[in-house]
């Protein structure tokens, strides 16, 4: 359980940073905008994992033998994606206006890497639904704050929160390789 938590931060990492610029761009309307975000970002990062669950159980048999190294290399890269990503300029830079549309397209970009990520669920001994719903409220949860703090304290804190979790899912990765 304390494993699909930690997943669940680190794959909320990347929302939450997007959740801090927007809010630093967006400053008037942040308590619906906090909403939005958490509802989007955290729906969608709660299923895109039982998508990559399902496709792993799928694939399980043919790859069982070598699925912690299939595991290892999609926390590696997915890992390596969000340290890249922390240290380049956000698309949250371009955006004047917040619609739905916009959201939605966050909200996908946002989350696939918490469908690769699902692969990794059929390592762990707990039910896909219940690590499903934990990812997506910590996102939801993640993502709302993170508006907050985006309006209040700007963009320094953007970055860092991408490191760590990418650093967290490199951890993750090498831990199910491991042990």
């Amino acid at each position: 359980m304390l494993e699909v938590i930690i997943l669940a931060v680190a794959l909320s990492m990347d929302a939450f940073a997007v959740s801090i610029g927007l809010g630093s761009k967006h400053v008037k309307q942040t308590k619906s905008l906090a909403l939005m975000s958490g509802i989007y970002f955290g729906l969608f990062q709660g299923g895109m994992p039982l998508i990559g669950y399902m496709g792993g159980k799928g694939v399980l048999g043919w790859v069982e033998e070598y699925a912690k190294w299939v595991a290892f290399a999609l926390l590696i890269l997915i890992g390596g994606k969000m340290i890249y990503e922390s240290i380049t300029e956000g698309i949250e830079e371009d955006i004047i206006k917040i619609t739905h549309k916009v959201m939605l397209i966050l909200a996908i970009a946002t989350s696939v890497d918490a469908m690769a990520a699902g692969f990794t669920l059929t390592l762990i001994e707990i039910n896909p639904l219940l690590a499903c719903a934990i990812i997506g409220a910590a996102t939801l949860f993640f993502s709302w704050i993170g508006v907050f703090i985006g309006a209040k304290s700007g963009t320094w804190l953007e970055s860092k929160a991408e490191l760590l979790g990418g650093m967290v899912l490199i951890l993750i990765g090498f831990k199910v390789l491991l042990f």
